[in-house]
């Protein structure tokens, strides 16, 4: 099925819609600035742009794609971004506050994205992020990137307090950034119990789960990597009362056959989620994935006959 015929109803549509934040400045593609935006430029005009969400970049070179960004931005047109705070959210606040003031014009702050990784810190990010709503029009949502090596439930439950979102990362470019399908499973179980809202970064350039490079270097290490198609169904088939168990099968799932779409919903071994519900979880819990590739994914859901 083509993007152009894909509708407003159909699974497909609904699970793909902006799922994709570009990361291109991150490893392992580490693109410069320029090479990045002019990428973003490319993929907001291409016949995908409906599976793009918004452009990934850190507080700290905020005026260098300001720069970038003005020589490629037509008039009208506003970027979303996503902006990767540093260690010391509180000192970025007023870095994002000048930025909106100067280039309101070309993008929007879509979503602040920063580690925290005690209650404390999420007590201190949820005063921080209220501090900068009050000044900053934009309608953004705040992630907090959670470590999920331990039981996870307690910060969730901290970030549901606050009004924030998680952020979990799935890998790396190494083995070892990788958590386990148990620990993956018990993070977007937690998230369904406390109601917080997620997202996902790293390791994610793939559909389906399986052995691949960890970096584009021709000599690169290779690893087992999850699936974004594992993922966001694992979120929302357990947002739908799937068992635990069952989704860290579903994480594990390499056979794309076990997946069945139609435009009424998406079937995994027995198991069907409906459009309507595919299209609440993705409003309300399971947003996107960051990917320093956007061209990758794409590929992947095309070699499946998804798009």
């Amino acid at each position: 099925m083509t993007s152009n015929r894909a509708t407003a109803l159909d699974a497909r549509r609904v699970l793909f819609e902006g799922l994709v934040d570009y990361a291109g400045l991150f490893p392992p593609a580490a693109e410069s600035m320029r090479d990045a935006v002019a990428r973003y430029d490319e993929y907001r005009r291409g016949s995908h742009a409906w599976a793009l969400g918004k452009f990934v970049v850190p507080v700290a070179r905020l005026a260098e794609f300001e720069a970038a960004a003005r020589a490629v931005i037509t008039s009208g047109e506003r970027w979303p971004l996503a902006l990767i705070a540093g260690a010391d959210f509180a000192a970025d606040i007023r870095v994002i506050e000048e930025f909106v003031q100067r280039a309101s014009s070309i993008a929007i702050v879509a979503a602040i994205e920063v580690k925290g990784s005690t209650l404390d810190a999420v007590g201190s990010i949820g005063r921080s992020a209220a501090l900068l709503r009050a000044n900053v029009p934009d309608a953004f949502d705040v992630y907090v990137e959670v470590p999920i090596a331990n039981d996870s439930a307690i910060l969730l439950a901290g970030l549901a307090e606050f009004g924030l979102r998680a952020k979990v990362r799935t890998g790396g470019v190494e083995a070892g950034a990788f958590p386990s399908a148990h620990q993956l499973a018990g993070f977007l179980n937690a998230c369904v119990a406390t109601g917080v809202t997620f997202k996902a970064t790293a390791g994610l350039h793939h559909a389906m789960r399986a052995e691949y490079p960890l970096t584009y270097d021709a000599a690169s290490e290779r690893g087992t990597m999850f699936g974004f198609l594992n993922v966001f169904l694992a979120g929302l088939f357990l947002r739908d009362g799937l068992a635990p168990t069952d989704a860290e099968a579903l994480l594990e799932e390499r056979d794309p056959k076990s997946i069945a779409f139609s435009s009424a919903g998406i079937t995994w071994r027995g198991h069907t989620i409906d459009a309507a519900s595919i299209r609440d979880a993705r409003a309300r819990f399971a947003i996107s994935f960051g990917s320093c590739s956007f061209a990758e994914p794409v590929a992947d859901l095309s070699s499946l006959g998804l798009l």
